[in-house]
């Protein structure tokens, strides 16, 4: 990869390369926009096959972050950081606190937090070098699941808002729906949609967690590679990104997707014009899955918990402007939701 031409054609302001041997650290700051405000966005820890896909992988979550900041309204702007290594195995207090060194010395344009692989305790180590850190010791978002349940909550009502749209109503039960991954957002998803009397369909690389799946809301377990063929009325990717793709989208048996993943499609365009093509709605992942960053930013703002979850909900009625925006423009769903939210970014 070619950092600059994707840094280019991402219009990313900043990518910052940490590393500090002593600690072992080894990461990626992608700062995308600071327009409306502070880089908001997670600190992520995963086992990235090579340094482009570590540094791929920041810019294009940062630019999602800096999407769903400007789509809600938020006075922040889109950053990721992504540290090198095994979660489970390579974690450590000196390599948080170096990353904490490095976001310090960015002096506010980035505010970090929880994401996928790292956890409250990580970002307490990140607090003793810096304050520009969320979910912390104290905070709202760190007692308990709630921003997994607010995630989870924004995904439920988006899936209500494309039934409504599509099928005519936001009514699920009776609908099936196969869920992809069942991390904390994707198993409280399960049980959102099983009070709400969906069918529900369940895949993970993890047994365990499939099981459990089984047991709390009676839903049919399939094999990870065998999701996408099943016949559905909606596809929940809740894992990683990349899963539609050129192997993936010819599987699909699903009216909507609609899930909790960062960067679904692998290629936007290309793979964004497939579901068009084949008619399948696909529900703009930062669209959908923006619950965890709108309590985040109330939280910065002192906002109360009830309040939270009423800018949460919010969700709905503007996934369906992006639908009606998607077919008065026809232009496929990704690209109405880019198009609203640079408009929001290029007003003065």
């Amino acid at each position: 990869m070619d950092v600059w031409k994707e840094m280019k054609r991402l219009r990313v302001e900043q990518v910052v390369f940490c590393q500090e041997e002593a600690a072992g650290l080894q990461a990626v700051i992608a700062i995308h926009s600071t327009k409306l405000g502070p880089a908001l966005g997670g600190c992520r820890m995963w086992t990235y096959a090579s340094e482009n896909d570590a540094v791929a992988d920041a810019v294009r979550l940062a630019r999602g972050m800096t999407y769903k900041s400007a789509f809600f309204g938020l006075p922040y702007g889109g950053g990721k950081a992504v540290i090198v290594g095994n979660p489970a195995a390579d974690k450590s207090e000196d390599k948080f606190r170096a990353l904490g060194r490095f976001i310090e010395r960015l002096q506010g344009r980035y505010i970090t937090g929880v994401d996928l692989g790292t956890t409250v305790r990580d970002m307490d180590w990140i607090r003793q070098e810096t304050a520009y850190v969320t979910d912390t010791t104290g905070t709202i978002m760190a007692t308990g699941d709630f921003t997994a349940e607010m995630t989870a909550y924004g995904v439920f009502l988006g899936m209500k808002a494309s039934a409504d749209y599509l099928l005519g109503s936001g009514d699920l039960a009776g609908r099936t729906v196969a869920v992809q991954g069942l991390g904390k957002v994707g198993y409280l998803l399960c049980g959102m949609l099983r009070d709400a009397g969906a069918q529900l369909v369940v895949a993970d690389i993890d047994d365990a967690r499939a099981e459990k799946a089984v047991k709390a809301y009676h839903a049919r377990v399939v094999a990870p590679d065998a999701i996408y063929g099943e016949n559905c009325d909606i596809f929940a990717p809740c894992a990683l990104g990349g899963v539609l793709n050129d192997d993936t989208i010819p599987k699909l048996r699903c009216a909507i997707v609609a899930g909790a993943a960062n960067n679904q499609l692998q290629e936007e365009i290309r793979h964004g014009e497939d579901l068009e093509q084949r008619g399948i709605l696909y529900a703009p992942d930062y669209v959908l899955n923006a619950g965890g960053i709108i309590i985040t930013a109330c939280e910065l703002q002192g906002v109360s918990v009830p309040d939270m979850k009423r800018s949460v909900e919010r969700i709905y009625g503007l996934l369906q402007k992006v639908y009606r925006y998607a077919r008065q423009e026809g232009v496929p769903t990704w690209l109405a939701a880019n198009l609203m939210a640079e408009e929001e970014l290029q007003r003065p």
